[in-house]
């Protein structure tokens, strides 16, 4: 029980029997406290504040008040207003366990502002993880599991969504995008054609090779990537990244050695799509700051480029459509009169615009170098499920290649952090 401490009656006429120097000592500071925030709501004058207040205090001082020292409280907040109250208490006369209330208070605002934010960036965090996995483990079920062959056509109704999905949330002003203009299509054709390319052979090397493969494989997309910003933009990397890069391709080389489902059709989509995704993230750099000054206000956020993305894939898919013939295999496959198809393929669409909001809200809510870490760790456990859900045949000399392919990845990225800081 921790006392109250000394508080002097109104006027120097009271009795004294009610000295609340020695008699409220025993009152809890936990009862006045809950008594005063009880009736700070209900009260209309001082007088009518000890029904609201005398309950707690009896109940939380039982034991140790006698009738007299309760006799004692009523009597010195009858006679002293609640405003006088609540100055004494502003002025931290009161101590709790060594620290005023107000300090108190500042701590608690504090530590919940703290609980607050990591609780937002473990939430973003899992959502990105949980959304990431997902779309590559659901596209392996449609391409797979149902052995649906028309890759680009689920490419095609995947955008459809999210151009959908996107415009809604654009057009309820709950996001912001820039209008397109015929300027802003010319400058982003080039890049689009390399982001089609990206998802197409994404779906094509999907259908063949495993998921812990196609995990490993991609690391082949940072070498790339790291030679081409050498040669295009001058930039060294030190030892650690060339020494992550070298283990990347180890990794890939035994993967594939040890591979018992190796395809080489797939291998060889695999390979194109790390060449288009370095290509694709290498002239993203340029061809953003050209896109930036042919808006109308001047710059181009992320919903801007789900959109315009997504919006120039349609007329293209539907052209590789015909390319590719999928169009008479659309026609007669008996895929396409289930209802649950078409609901695995309309999750599949939701998922792949799930990871563009919950990369952009795990990047605001963390950072590029938490955000890169976890998509490296992220690869390790959708491996796993892919081994499992899909029961693919497997060898330990094959794990082994596919663990250290993954461990080298996080090599790569704490090099990369590294390089940064």
């Amino acid at each position: 029980m921790i006392p109250i401490g000394c508080y002097k009656t109104k006027t120097a006429t009271k009795p004294n029997w009610c000295d609340a120097r020695h008699e409220v000592a025993h009152i809890s500071i936990d009862a006045v406290s809950v008594g005063i925030m009880i009736g700070r709501s209900q009260i209309r004058s001082h007088g009518l504040f000890i029904p609201f207040l005398s309950p707690v205090v009896v109940l939380s001082s039982v034991v140790s008040a006698s009738p007299r020292r309760l006799a004692c409280l009523y009597f010195y907040w009858n006679t002293t207003s609640l405003q006088e109250q609540m100055k004494t208490l502003n002025r931290g006369e009161i101590d709790l366990e060594g620290g005023d209330v107000e300090k108190d208070s500042e701590k608690t605002i504090r530590s919940s502002r703290v609980v607050k934010f990591h609780n937002r960036a473990l939430l973003s965090g899992l959502a990105y993880c949980i959304s990431s996995c997902s779309m590559i483990l659901v596209n392996k079920f449609v391409l797979s599991s149902y052995n649906f062959s028309a890759g680009i056509s689920l490419m095609l109704y995947q955008n459809l969504i999210s151009v959908v999905v996107v415009s809604i949330l654009s057009f309820l002003g709950i996001i912001s995008t820039e209008p397109l203009t015929w300027r802003l299509i010319r400058v982003w054709f080039p890049v689009n054609v390399m982001f089609v390319g990206m998802l197409i052979t994404s779906m094509f090397s999907l259908r063949y090779i495993n998921v812990a493969m196609v995990t490993v494989l991609k690391n082949v997309t940072n070498v790339i990537t790291a030679v081409g910003e050498m040669y295009l933009f001058n930039k060294h990397h030190d030892s650690r990244v060339w020494t992550a890069l070298f283990l990347m391709i180890i990794s890939a080389i035994s993967g594939g050695i040890t591979d018992l489902s190796f395809h080489s059709v797939g291998y060889m989509w695999q390979f194109i799509n790390c060449f288009l995704t370095a290509s694709y993230s290498l002239t993203l750099r340029r061809v953003m700051d050209t896109a930036k000054q042919v808006t109308k206000s001047g710059n181009l956020n992320e919903f801007s480029m789900v959109l315009l993305n997504n919006i120039l894939s349609l007329p293209l898919g539907v052209l590789l459509i015909f390319v590719f013939n999928e169009v008479d295999y659309l026609f007669n496959t008996p895929l396409l009169k289930l209802p649950m198809f078409w609901l695995v393929m309309t999750l599949s669409g939701f998922l792949g615009l799930a990871i563009s909001f919950t990369s952009m809200w795990f990047l605001h809510q963390t950072g590029a170098t938490t955000y890169s870490l976890v998509g490296s760790l992220n690869k390790i456990p959708l491996s796993i499920a892919g081994i499992f859900l899909f029961k693919v045949p497997t060898s330990l000399e094959n794990c082994a290649s596919i663990l250290f392919g993954l461990l080298a990845g996080v090599f790569f990225a704490q090099a990369k952090i590294r390089e940064r800081s």
